[in-house]
């Protein structure tokens, strides 16, 4: 579903931060929604009792919800009718969940004693026991301001009137913001929702629309829409507004994508795609798609990716894009990962939290699969491959993917159910082959449809088709913590013809984590072919022996890529070298890349620059950049700069940062080389940011000039505002203070509020800050929350004790608000009264202006100078398309991501 801002310490991220590497090149924007939310909940113990679906005292049959929403007062009037029946003995009192709901009246079928509204719950007593199995129906009238759950946004928000609308968030447990629900995912039942707007607004909701009327006394426009299959409470949804929409279809299954008014021109990069990625999980999972019909709706400041509500995703409108982004940026991932939970997910549902990675982890390898299948198997290793870095990087983890000591369901949306979850599908589709995995899939999906899940069920029906145990593999991988940690050695025994292997696990077993047993397989190439050679290991440390014909050329452990684990594996130099130049094993050429990573010598810088010229496949290539840049020796930086010039602007992005990252001369000069020469808007915000570094009075024009530069998202605005920040230059405050006053509507909000904290950043380092601080003070009554939270976190970065008076003033808040954790946190700040360090920018700056600037350096400024003007003078790029706001979703290192 979704990753939101990463808040997770040193090493514990690089699980989540490798998964984001592994989707597309904008992907930490566009998780879907419940992908790995406040995933840094999740790196330590949680505290609190062990979790457990709630009980069913009822069995919902259909719920109806018709609602009036009010965009100019951000609420809505509602009637929510419950159809239902109790199970297995009478019920004298019904509980729903229902938040800050303000309740008008509840009727019933049956007689009702009394009913009260809490903050949290509606609680209904009946004056006598409505029998077991009675059908009976309550209908109850509301009004809510959700404060979560449902979200407008609106000129009273701070978004454009044009592109007015509003949409909801259930999973986990926001949908009893804005209705009261039974809201657990153990129970499903059909839906109907209608909707009344204005006569220009359109409404969208779950299943096929029934009607779209309009009043004619009050002049609204009632959609109706029914969802006739039955799903969990978590997946309704609702999106209206100002919103248009293109469309399609997947034989006879309607296909759309809709967006703000100001940005359908977006659109069709997005939806493109989508017919062939249905045909394709069609076919992979046996079972034809369940539902009427496919649509998504991208909408402004989505606080994750997407949210694959039942026929209804929900994207971030940080997804849409035009065209002139190359590979760079794609919705493909996002979009294939929310599709695959309308099987997983939505189809078959996981039956409480602790089971969420039978939602995420199937959706997560399935995304991996599609992409595969359609850019070659190179393309699912690659994904895999970067997953599993990051998930074996995590020190010390503690908890198993199954988990119930969790405080919150949010804590569960970790690495543990994205990429570990996807890593138990992909070795399970090797032990059990391509043909046996596909049918056991098939047959879990057919045998639990419409229904809710354990991982229990899918064990069943893995030993039920294989006749195989796989007790040890879940146990350890699933049900346990960790992945074996194994350090391999490899001998040849020349006079035995015998190559032997040691493989010992390293990782420090305790009642969390065990001593695994797994298969090891071993592929010894050479003149002669290959010869595989498969063992189990089974204790702490073993010795195995393979008797060959003549010494290999090359040894691999794992050639398949079919073991989730932590290798050490070195070999000698031209075994690497043999292994390198195999064109057809890329897990084996990506070893090697890291082995020579490793080494300083001229014969491995070599090596790394064939392949980032000549690999054909483009990971190979950013991974032999990031390799030379690590090396850093003069031979390596020449090898970099022979590789700038990339056809996949993938690679060629890589490239550029490793060459512009140290603090060089020439790394300047080929950011200004870049800036001149450069098209892909990435990739000249990634040189624009390189400036950063070096003050100079040339410089300083072409970020002054980048700043007032209208680009799609304020992209290269954006750029302008770090390296300003990082020059740690306060004669930039005044310019940034009229970019923010000029740019507030347009920029999106991630923009602003990133610029506000670098005016903190700047105001720092001078002695009066009332300017400044007065200035983010304006900002902590705007009405989006992330810009409240952004002028909070500023005014606790400019330290100045005079804006704690302001800050003290959401202490009152409840402790679970973000605004107030934010508040408590640039409190903490103010009171210890950190003072900034020496910026080793500034050091590096006078070691630098004492070298004399070549000519040609100085000609190239000259000339971009001109070309930057030229860029900043108006120009007929719509600046509509930057109105809707950019959430902060994922680390923002490239520009905090799969979705949910």
């Amino acid at each position: 579903m979704h990753i939101r801002s990463a808040r997770v310490p040193g090493l514990q991220f690089l699980a989540l931060l490798a998964f984001l590497t592994a989707l597309s090149a904008k992907s930490e924007e566009l998780f879907c929604a419940h992908c790995m939310r406040n995933a840094w909940l999740a790196t330590t113990d949680a505290k609190g009792g062990r979790q457990y679906a709630p009980s069913r005292e009822i069995d919902i049959k259909h719920l109806i919800l018709d609602v009036i929403p009010d965009f100019n007062r951000s609420s809505i009037e509602g009637t929510a009718t419950l159809r239902w029946s109790p199970i297995a003995k009478p019920l004298t009192q019904l509980r729903l969940d229902a938040v800050d709901l303000r309740v008008q009246s509840v009727t019933s079928s049956e007689p009702i004693q009394a009913w009260q509204s809490t903050d949290t719950q509606i609680e209904i007593t009946f004056s006598s026991p409505v029998a077991a199995d009675k059908a009976a129906e309550v209908v109850i009238r509301y009004s809510a301001t959700p404060r979560r759950g449902l979200y407008f946004r609106t000129p009273a928000e701070g978004y454009p009137a044009a592109d007015s609308h509003l949409w909801t968030q259930g999973e986990p447990t926001e949908a009893r913001h804005w209705f009261p629900s039974f809201d657990a995912p153990n129970e499903k039942f059909t839906s109907e929702v209608i909707c009344h707007v204005p006569s220009d607004m359109v409404a969208l909701s779950n299943g096929k629309q029934l009607s779209s009327e309009l009043d004619a006394n009050t002049g609204l426009r009632s959609f109706r829409w029914l969802q006739d299959k039955p799903h969990v409470n978590y997946l309704i949804a609702l999106a209206a507004g100002h919103l248009k929409g293109i469309e399609e279809k997947y034989r006879d299954i309607p296909l759309a994508l809709y967006t703000p008014a100001s940005q359908i021109a977006n659109a069709r990069n997005t939806l493109a795609g989508t017919s062939d990625m249905m045909a394709f999980f069609e076919k992979e999972i046996g079972v034809a798609y369940p539902w009427d019909k496919y649509y998504q709706v991208a909408v402004a400041d989505y606080h994750w990716g997407g949210m694959e509500n039942t026929t209804l995703t929900i994207l971030n409108d940080a997804t849409l894009y035009p065209d002139g982004f190359e590979t760079l940026r794609s919705s493909e991932s996002l979009v294939a990962h929310e599709l695959a939970h309308q099987w997983f997910g939505d189809l078959v549902t996981c039956k409480d939290w602790s089971h969420l990675w039978l939602n995420e982890g199937f959706a997560t390898y399935y995304d991996a699969l599609y992409r595969g299948s359609k850019h070659g198997p190179d393309e699912l290793l690659y994904i895999m491959y970067q997953s599993a870095k990051g998930i074996v990087a995590v020190p010390d983890d503690r908890l198993p993917i199954v988990h119930r000591g969790f405080s919150s369901p949010e804590e569960q949306f970790s690495f543990r159910a994205y990429p570990k979850g996807s890593w138990i599908l992909h070795m399970l589709r090797h032990q059990l082959g391509e043909d046996l995995y596909r049918k056991c899939v098939q047959t879990y999906v057919e045998r639990h449809k419409f229904g809710v899940v354990e991982t229990e069920d899918l064990v069943r029906v893995i030993e039920e088709l294989s006749g195989r145990s796989f007790d040890a593999f879940f146990d350890q991988y699933v049900y346990h913590a960790q992945q074996p940690d194994l350090r391999i050695t490899y001998e040849w025994l020349e006079k035995e013809k015998l190559a032997k292997v040691s493989v010992t696990q390293n990782q420090p077993t305790s009642p969390e984590v065990l001593l695994f047993q797994i298969p090891v397989k071993f592929r010894f190439g050479g003149k002669a072919g290959t010869v595989d050679r498969e063992w189990t290991l089974k204790d702490k440390s073993a010795e195995f022996y393979a008797a060959l014909s003549e010494k290999p050329d090359w040894v691999r452990f794992d050639p398949e890529f079919s073991v989730l684990a932590k290798v050490s594996f070195d070999l000698p130099f031209p075994l690497v070298a043999a292994q390198l130049a195999n064109g057809s094993d890329l897990i084996g050429r990506l070893e090697a890349i890291a082995q020579l990573a490793r080494k300083k010598d001229s014969a491995s810088v070599e090596l790394l620059k064939k392949v980032l010229l000549n690999d054909s496949f483009y990971g190979a290539r950013i991974e032999a950049s990031k390799a030379l840049r690590q090396i850093d020796t003069p031979d390596a930086r020449l090898a970099l700069q022979s590789g700038l010039a990339q056809g996949d602007a993938r690679v060629r992005a890589q490239v550029l940062n490793d060459v512009t990252r140290p603090y060089r001369e020439e790394s300047l000069g080929q950011a200004l080389r870049t800036l001149g020469q450069e098209k892909n808007p990435d990739i000249l915000a990634s040189a624009i940011r390189s400036l950063g570094s070096y003050s100079r009075p040339q410089t300083r024009d072409f970020l002054l000039a980048f700043l007032a530069t209208n680009s799609y998202r304020a992209v290269l605005s954006d750029a302008a505002v770090v390296a300003m920040r990082q020059q740690a230059d306060p004669s930039y405050i005044p310019p940034l203070l009229a970019a923010v006053t000029s740019n507030q509507t347009s920029w999106p909000t991630a923009s602003v509020g990133a610029a506000l904290e670098a005016l903190a950043s700047l105001g720092r380092l001078q002695e009066a800050k009332a300017e400044v601080r007065d200035y983010l003070s304006t900002f902590l009554d705007a009405p989006q929350d992330r810009l409240q939270m952004a002028a909070i976190r500023a005014l606790g970065q400019l330290g100045d004790p005079a804006a704690l008076p302001a800050l003290e003033k959401f202490i009152d808040l409840p402790k679970t608000s973000r605004v107030r954790q934010t508040a408590d946190a640039a409190l903490t700040e103010l009171r210890t009264q950190r003072k900034p360090g020496v910026d080793l920018g500034d050091v590096r700056d006078q070691v630098l202006s004492l070298q004399q600037e070549n000519k040609d350096l100085k000609r190239d400024l000259e000339t971009l100078k001109k070309k930057v003007e030229a860029l900043a003078a108006p120009a007929d790029s719509p600046s509509s398309t930057n109105a809707a706001s950019k959430p902060k979703s994922a680390p923002r290192s490239r520009p905090p991501v799969p979705t949910r």
